[in-house]
This record gives structure tokens, C-alpha cells and sequence, in this order.
């Protein structure tokens, strides 16, 4: 019986744990630490020698959220990050960090985007 216990308390933890909390992107800087899901309207991109970003909410310098392709991950994409998510809207999931006082997801996989 402890066994079988055991292991429904394993199976509900392992099972919350990977859920994502869908939010607004205006909610974006109350969850830091947070894995989530955002969906937005990119409003531009820009791929740089070491990182790719994308601004989803508004236009650089007043994005609402930031997606964060570093180069060494950018080999996961089947095409550039930058001209395959620009003008779409998108969902991107991840945890949200904060960069010079504004929200970021860093983006490893393209799994963790899905274009609406």
C-alpha cells in the first residue's frame, strides 16, 4: 500500500512540476524565477554575432518581453530565429528572467516557441 502511495504522490509531482502557468505579457515582470507560457505579437528582431533577440509586446526600446537566442543555440533552428519569428505572434515558454530591469525568456530549443 506504501508503494502504491509512493507512487501517486510521485506522479502528481512530476506531473505539476512540468506544467507552465500561461500569463499575460504585462504580467511578465511580476514572475520572475518563473517557468511560463507568453503569447504576443513580435514587434522585431535582431540577430546579432552572439545572440538573437525578439521583441514581443512593442518595439525595442519598450518590449514588454524579450526572447534570448544565444549563437550556440541558434544551430537548433531550421532557419534564422530572426526572419523565422519576425511580424508573427507567437508563444514562447520558458522561465522569466530580468536583464537591466526588464523581463526576458532565454530560449534554447525551438520547442519552447510556438507560432499562433
Amino acid at each position: 500500500m506504501k508503494k502504491i502511495i509512493l507512487g501517486l504522490v510521485i506522479s502528481f509531482l512530476s506531473a505539476t512540476a512540468f506544467c507552465q502557468t500561461k500569463i499575460s505579457i504585462e504580467d511578465a515582470a511580476k514572475h520572475y524565477g518563473e517557468r511560463v507560457t507568453i503569447c504576443s505579437k513580435v514587434y522585431g528582431t535582431k540577430a546579432l554575432e552572439k545572440v538573437t533577440f525578439i521583441n514581443l509586446g512593442a518595439a525595442y526600446p519598450h518590449s514588454l518581453l524579450t526572447v534570448v537566442i544565444f549563437a550556440k543555440d541558434r544551430t537548433n533552428f531550421k532557419e534564422a530565429p530572426d526572419a523565422m519569428y519576425n511580424d508573427k505572434a507567437m508563444c514562447v515558454t520558458g522561465v522569466v528572467k530580468e536583464y537591466n530591469e526588464k523581463p526576458e525568456i532565454i530560449v534554447t530549443s525551438p520547442d519552447q516557441i510556438a507560432i499562433q
